[in-house]
């Protein structure tokens, strides 16, 4: 799978070290070694839990509003861009909008069922709003192409975790946040010696080959098998 040609023609124009660590290559490297491969993935997801935690949990304006040091879909979210880097759930474009998604829909439902009449009735069907919040996210990702499977996480944490529940609207500019800190993160080191992401917005789709005309019978050779065919029987008889 390769970056589309629009997308490698636009990141060429851009100097070779900055073309370089938005993903774009003149053409597809051969892959590291799996060692080698296994020490950036490593140091890259080090490096990205280090620095959301770095931020969210060293910076007086952010704890001043509650935020916790991390949310937890970024654990999962750096096994697939920092691990998994070629797969499509781990593109630039699942990343950020699958966790917006996520987020969104999150805090949505739950205010709809902070509505309920008292505030044990919403405890009790905290079960419902997750559910439902986890299975919409779901079926949006897929709708707008964005699937990153933390960001179900993201979803349910918004409707059944406290912590990330007193955070209600401003849920959101975190998690925008925490992607795009994530998203330079994995720029940074996965293009080391490695190649990130294989595209920003959308996949090339290959087109369906056209069957060869050689591998088609003629159809002189179809007329020949159809009168060879009694022929065949009868000295089969």
């Amino acid at each position: 799978m390769v970056a589309s040609p629009e997308t490698k023609h636009r990141l060429a124009r851009f100097p070779r070290p900055i073309s370089r660590f938005l993903g774009y290559r003149p053409s597809a490297p051969p892959p590291p070694p799996q060692y080698v491969q296994m020490f950036w993935m490593f140091v890259a997801a080090f490096c990205g839990i280090a620095v959301l935690q770095a931020i969210f949990g060293r910076a007086h304006y952010f704890i001043e509003r509650g935020v916790p040091s991390i949310i937890a879909s970024y654990g999962a979210s750096a096994v697939l861009v920092y691990g998994a880097i070629e797969a499509p759930l781990a593109q630039p474009r699942a990343l950020i909008g699958g966790h917006f998604i996520g987020a969104l829909l999150g805090v949505c439902i739950n205010k709809l069922f902070a509505l309920l009449p008292t505030y044990e009735r919403y405890l009790q069907l905290q079960w419902l709003s997750g559910s439902i919040s986890v299975a919409t996210t779901i079926v949006l990702m897929d709708i707008t192409a964005t699937t990153h499977p933390p960001a179900g996480a993201t979803a349910l944490l918004a409707t059944v975790n406290q912590e990330v529940i007193e955070l209600s609207w401003y849920l959101i500019p975190v998690i925008l946040l925490s992607s795009t800190v994530s998203l330079v993160v994995a720029l940074l080191i996965n293009n080391i010696q490695r190649r990130y992401p294989v595209f920003w917005f959308k996949p090339i789709v290959a087109p369906h080959a056209k069957p060869s005309e050689d591998l088609q019978p003629s159809e002189g050779s179809l007329g020949e098998e159809k009168k060879d065919a009694p022929n065949a029987r009868a000295d089969a008889v």
